[in-house]
């Protein structure tokens, strides 16, 4: 059950999984896969990142455009990617079974990560 108190501080994320999404710093763009309600990384990982976003906020796991990796980002580091185009990533056939009007349309295949 949530407590009355975290109920009033949780917010729904921005974007939806299967969105594809541009990074707003570095320009790249990607597919979300999962998303956490806050950031799950450990304290180490977060110091580490170039930048520290909130933490207390969405965090999303991404596959990235014409590479075969993932990251993890901010909801406040992304915006939306209205250009209508995939991406090509290697792991989108495991983790979607199509694409249509935009968006990639999740299966249940599990993402295996709780964070980075």
């Amino acid at each position: 059950m949530i407590a009355p108190r975290e109920a009033f501080t949780r917010r729904q994320p921005r974007f939806l999984i299967g969105q594809v999404i541009r990074h707003a710093r570095y320009g790249y763009r990607g597919v979300i896969v999962a998303f956490d309600e806050k950031c799950r990384a450990s304290e180490q990982w977060y110091e580490q990142n170039q930048t520290q976003p909130e933490r207390n906020q969405p965090w999303y796991h991404v596959l990235v455009d014409g590479v075969a990796y993932s990251t993890y980002a901010a909801e406040t580091s992304l915006t939306e990617d209205d250009s209508g185009e995939c991406i090509i990533h290697p792991w989108t056939e495991l983790y979607f079974s199509g694409f249509d009007a935009g968006r990639y349309i999740r299966n249940l295949t599990p993402w295996p990560y709780s964070a980075p």
